[in-house]
């Protein structure tokens, strides 16, 4: 694993300069008709996943709060200000090496609706990090929080509620954390283009070759804290719809280039067992936590996927 570390840091510079001379050589390698496996990039990617979105309100409840004051910007804001930089580049890296010239118009516009959807999640998660400390509880809605009951007069409980319409349209992860239960079908401008950006990518991970249709071993063990993330994105994203959709289709389109005998390459079956992994792992979560009668009432309805964070406040902060 050491091996693979290193073999990653010597190939960012490389990451950097490829963007200069990648558009020359992409007709060559579309002629080829398959791509060796991206290992610097996925490596990035997964990292970067983990540490600047998962590890992001991890390192707001464990940074002193002497360091990061509430009148300025906290540490998770910094990680945010990261990701929106570095997932956009990554993915435009990953666009560039796609054997299949994809339509650079909608790769643009989904860069830039991407971007624009993550700057109001930022906004949405910084005042949700000054709400956690001053005592709100992701498991209740607004107007059952303790702090929210005792404001005066009522219409100040408004500010959370535009607060929310705003991050659930443009960035998601606060559609169950204040107010009503969340409108899983309502569109988000932060993982629509995410995940449309993925699926054009997948599409040209296909090869006319069965004997390129494997995954070398960094790829295995990249698949499990990569689908670990996207179980965590789908959940706390509350976009299980729209993961589900992306999975099918994916699938589909599986099935229909294998009656053409095409299959896919290591990239797309990198991608297609994250997301398989993905799946698994909201069936378990949703499957251990049917019957909580609390999370049952903050998430009603037909598609039932708590939030890993509205479990943590109430069944672990709360014990503490």
């Amino acid at each position: 694993m050491f091996h693979v570390f290193q073999l990653c840091l010597h190939s960012f510079p490389y990451l950097i300069s490829s963007s200069f001379y990648r558009h020359s050589s992409m007709k060559a390698e579309e002629a080829t008709g398959t791509a060796p496996f991206h290992l610097d990039l996925w490596f990035y990617f997964t990292l970067q996943n983990w540490v600047l979105d998962f590890g992001r309100p991890i390192a707001m409840l464990v940074f002193p709060l002497e360091w990061f004051p509430l009148n300025k910007p906290s540490v998770g804001d910094y990680f945010h200000m990261a990701y929106n930089i570095i997932t956009p580049f990554l993915l435009l890296k990953l666009i560039e090496r796609s054997p299949r010239t994809l339509p650079r118009s909608i790769i643009y516009i989904s860069i830039i609706t991407f971007i624009m959807g993550a700057s109001i999640h930022l906004v949405g998660d910084s005042v949700n990090h000054r709400l956690l400390f001053s005592g709100y509880q992701h498991h209740l809605s607004v107007r059952e929080n303790p702090i929210i009951k005792n404001l005066k007069p009522e219409t100040l409980v408004r500010p959370p509620r535009i607060n929310q319409y705003r991050d659930r349209w443009g960035g998601g992860g606060w559609e169950g954390r204040l107010g009503r239960p969340p409108r899983h079908w309502l569109p988000c401008c932060r993982y629509i283009p995410f995940f449309l950006i993925l699926f054009m990518y997948f599409s040209g991970c296909f090869t006319p070759t069965k004997a390129e249709s494997s995954m070398p071993g960094a790829a295995l063990l990249l698949v499990v804290p990569s689908g670990l993330y996207y179980w965590y994105l789908v959940t706390e994203g509350q976009i299980f719809i729209l993961f589900i959709f992306t999975f099918f289709a994916m699938l589909a389109l599986v099935l229909h280039q294998k009656r053409k005998r095409l299959f896919l390459d290591s990239n797309g079956l990198f991608l297609f067992y994250s997301f398989a992994l993905t799946l698994l792992l909201v069936a378990l979560w949703v499957a251990w936590l049917w019957s909580d009668p609390v999370l049952r009432k903050k998430y009603p309805g037909v598609i039932y996927v708590p939030e890993p964070w509205a479990f943590y406040t109430l069944h672990v902060s709360s014990q503490h």
